[in-house]
């Protein structure tokens, strides 16, 4: 079942050491030779790098060219697609953000993502962010549990 592809599988995928690396690595594996179309966004695609490369955040942080050579299949292969802001991004984000008690600080972040699944029609994303579990209308899908 085809989705949105949340960093943090990204992350887990990229770094041997995570305990969740073998799961998220096979997941991406399947996701890039099946048949079915897979996304991401521009900020998954940025946050994925500034995490990687970090010394402070990533354990072993990737080189910048290691970290690029990792998300290149992504942005090459037809069967992904990177998401970007259309003409309607901006009202659904106002739509979104008022429907929500008290949103604040890095949830906007997740925010951003479900405002493009909106935006792009799609209702599945695979994280292991349990943050998008309170978003409504969305398939929220754990490639590392599931």
């Amino acid at each position: 079942m085809a989705g949105l592809i949340d960093t943090n599988i990204l992350l887990y995928a990229a770094n041997a050491d995570a305990p969740e690396h073998r799961r998220s690595y096979d997941f991406l594996m399947e996701a890039g030779q099946s048949s079915e179309h897979w996304y991401l966004t521009e900020g998954i695609i940025y946050e994925f790098l500034r995490v990687a490369t970090h010394p402070r955040v990533f354990p072993h942080p990737l080189p910048k060219r290691q970290a690029l050579a990792f998300l290149e299949p992504f942005w090459s292969t037809p069967s992904f697609t990177i998401l970007t802001a259309g003409d309607r991004h901006w009202k659904l984000l106002e739509r979104e953000v008022n429907s929500l008690p008290h949103p604040v600080g890095n949830l906007y972040f997740d925010i951003r993502t479900l405002v493009l699944m909106r935006e792009h029609g799609i209702r599945i994303i695979y994280t292991a962010d349990t943050d998008f579990l309170q978003f409504k209308g969305i398939e929220v899908v754990n490639p590392v549990t599931d």
